[in-house]
C-alpha cells in the first residue's frame, strides 16, 4: 500500500522541445507519456479509435449538420486520451509554435506534424551528424574548466551522435579525455 501511494504521487516535469534537440525531445516525451499513463502514448502511436462522424439531419425544413459525440465507456475513453495527449503535445511545445500546431484534431496527426516540422528530413541530420563529428574532433578544454564540466560537454556531443546512428567506442572517448589532459 505504501508503495502505490508513494508511486502515485510521482510526477514528471513535462519535456519542452528545444530548436536543435528533437531527437532527444522524443525519447523525453515518450517516457513522460509512458510515466503518466501508457494509454497516452498508445494514442500517439495508433491512433484514437474513436472518429467523429458529422450526420446531415432535417430539421424544420432546414439541413441540419451534428457531429456524432462518444457513446460507449470505451469511446470516451479513448476520446478523452486524445484530447490529454493532444493537450500535452501543445504544451511541451514552444510558445512561438502553438498556434502552428493548434490546428489538429488528434494527437497523432499532431505528432506525425511536429517530426516533419522538426525532426528534419535527410540532408538535414547528415548536416547535424557532419557538424557533430567535427565538434567530437575538434573538441577543447581550457585548463580553468573542471573536469565535470569538460565530460558532460563531450558527452552530450556523443550522445547527440549516438542518436544520429554514429557510435564512439568508449576506447575513443577515453583517448580522447586524455589527449586533452595532456595539453
Amino acid at each position: 500500500m505504501e508503495f502505490e501511494s508513494a508511486h502515485s504521487n510521482t510526477t514528471a516535469k513535462l519535456p519542452i522541445l528545444k530548436l536543435g534537440e528533437y531527437e532527444m525531445w522524443v525519447i523525453r516525451i515518450k517516457q513522460y507519456f509512458q510515466v503518466q499513463d501508457y494509454a497516452l502514448w498508445e494514442v500517439i502511436e495508433n491512433g484514437n479509435s474513436w472518429v467523429s462522424v458529422p450526420q446531415t439531419a432535417q430539421e424544420n425544413g432546414t439541413s441540419v449538420t451534428k457531429m456524432s459525440v462518444p457513446v460507449t465507456a470505451e469511446e470516451k475513453t479513448n476520446k478523452k486520451n486524445d484530447v490529454k495527449a493532444r493537450s500535452l503535445l501543445l504544451m511541451a511545445l514552444p510558445n512561438e509554435h502553438q498556434l502552428t500546431f493548434s490546428q489538429y484534431n488528434d494527437a497523432k496527426t499532431m505528432f506525425a506534424a511536429i517530426e516533419t516540422r522538426f525532426g528534419g528530413n535527410e540532408a538535414t541530420k547528415k548536416t547535424q551528424k557532419t557538424l557533430l563529428k567535427q565538434q567530437y574532433e575538434n573538441f577543447s578544454a581550457s585548463s580553468t574548466e573542471s573536469l565535470d564540466s569538460i565530460f558532460n560537454r563531450l558527452q552530450k556531443i556523443v550522445s547527440r551522435l549516438a542518436i544520429l546512428g554514429v557510435v564512439i567506442t568508449q576506447e575513443d572517448l577515453n583517448s580522447k579525455i586524455l589527449r586533452k589532459f595532456k595539453t
